[in-house]
């Protein structure tokens, strides 16, 4: 037996033990055992682990940025921390890529592997263009490490707001970057996927385009995040084309992207609505009037596709809901602000 004040510490620990598991096997030996040796709580929290050839490593947990002495004591002086080398760059990735970069060629282009796990590592470094058109990235230089984290629950908190007349609400949310956005949105799509007893809400056929590999975390296919029982990934493909894809092949209920930005995507939305799916996807920005002086941002707000619209900041931590829009009554129906418990330090 054990008490709830338990589960925090418990939850520490198992991401301590991931990190261990999944993270340090990636990395140059040196760098491993340097972070091997950080303390479990930061282990538990590390949101990007930043690999520059010839500057300091860099660890970033919530609004914090360390970086490790050559000792593997944290510290905040940038100066005096240690210094990657680009063969440690280079053998990380040839470890990442297991010694098959050319293998990876087709994700190297777009400019990020995605790893079992879920884990995904951005890459930089020059850029190989054939016909106007990124071809690879060579001589890879900087590698950024995104620890892949779920927060499974947070969704219980906004679900009921989305759900109307006995039908999802399509759903717009706004975030500014590091806000929490795509892991509120992936616990949606599970939680639709799954159903939600409560407001009687059954389990829907979810349709998720995932461009950027960042919701499900597909590895060889295969989503790493836990999207729900009844959900269909189109992994690395364009919004627009993924959206129209699952309309004609899987009739899903609910099509979910992450960041809008293209014209073409919003023409994907209209089809989608007007053929009876509610759609949930994303914008930056810092709130709807934000959005609306940009102009492709407008044009979409003035469709109609959307129900509701989702404010989201970190003013009281990462996930902080500010305020849930009724579109169509123009009201806030969020009486005071949501603290959801997304990423966070363990004490």
């Amino acid at each position: 037996m054990f008490s709830s004040n338990a589960l925090p510490a418990l939850k520490c620990e198992g991401d301590a033990a991931r990190f261990a598991q999944e993270i340090l096997p990636l990395l140059a030996p040196p760098l491993a055992n340097l972070l091997r040796g950080i303390p479990a709580p930061l282990q538990s929290g590390l949101e990007e682990i930043r690999l520059r050839s010839g500057q300091p490593i860099i660890l970033r947990s919530g609004l914090r940025e360390l970086t490790l002495a050559s000792t593997g004591e944290t510290i905040t002086d940038l100066a005096q921390g240690y210094r990657v080398t680009h063969e440690q760059v280079l053998t990380s990735l040839e470890i990442m890529t297991r010694s098959s970069i050319y293998a990876w060629e087709e994700e190297l282009r777009n400019g990020f592997l995605t790893l079992k796990g879920g884990h995904r590592v951005g890459l930089s470094g020059k850029v190989v263009l054939d016909k106007g058109a990124v071809k690879a990235i060579r001589y890879v230089s900087s590698l950024n490490i995104r620890v892949s984290r779920e927060v499974i629950g947070i969704a219980r908190k906004v679900i009921p707001f989305l759900f109307a007349d006995y039908h999802l609400q399509s759903t717009l949310i706004i975030s500014p970057p590091q806000a929490g956005k795509t892991t509120l949105l992936r616990d949606l799509i599970r939680l639709i996927s799954t159903g939600c007893a409560e407001i009687g809400l059954p389990g829907l056929n979810v349709g998720v385009v995932d461009e950027r590999s960042e919701l499900a975390g597909c590895w060889e296919g295969v989503p790493q995040n836990d999207l729900g029982p009844k959900c269909d990934v189109l992994d690395c493909c364009p919004k627009a084309q993924g959206m129209m894809m699952l309309l004609r092949s899987m009739a899903p209920q609910v099509i979910v992207t992450d960041e809008l930005g293209r014209a073409e995507d919003i023409y994907a939305l209209e089809e989608a609505v007007n053929g009876g799916v509610a759609v949930l996807t994303t914008v930056h920005g810092l709130d709807a009037s934000e959005v609306k002086r940009k102009p492709l941002l407008r044009e979409l707000l003035a469709t109609g596709v959307f129900q509701r619209t989702i404010i989201l900041s970190r003013r009281l931590g990462v996930g902080t809901v500010e305020k849930i829009i009724d579109l169509k009554r123009g009201e806030n129906v969020l009486h005071y602000p949501l603290a959801l418990s997304g990423r966070r330090q363990c004490d």
